[in-house]
């Protein structure tokens, strides 16, 4: 049962919402989110880890990666946060879809269960 302060502290953060808006759709790892936010791997993972502890995220290891996506129970709420409050960050957009471009020649292999991306309500 997720507790409602550690809800609204993972969506409280204007770095939180936009890692949870980026994965929302698709699966990325820290080092993935760190080149996509323009920020440092580890400040990337404190905040990928309340997130985490508000249970909002589901996770795949991949050797020595874990990819990170919203859980499907908590995409409904998300989504119409997303339309409530519609603004994103084109940057981030345009970041995610370059280095997405480039994840085969990356060091990050990739998910295999979470590989498959959904409806893209990052720019909804």
């Amino acid at each position: 049962m997720i507790e409602p302060h550690a809800f609204f502290r993972a969506l409280a953060d204007e770095t939180r919402w936009r890692i949870i808006r980026l994965v929302s759709d698709r699966a990325l790892c820290v080092c993935e989110l760190a080149d996509i936010l323009e920020m440092p791997q580890s400040s990337v993972s404190s905040h990928v880890q309340i997130i985490r502890k508000a249970e909002l995220l589901e996770s795949e290891t991949c050797g020595k990666w874990t990819y990170f996506r919203i859980a499907r129970a908590h995409l409904p709420l998300l989504k119409v946060l997303a339309k409530s409050f519609p603004s994103v960050r084109l940057a981030d957009v345009k970041r995610a879809e370059l280095r997405m471009a480039r994840r085969e020649s990356s060091c990050c292999p990739g998910p295999v269960k979470l590989a498959k991306t959904r409806k893209n309500i990052v720019q909804s």
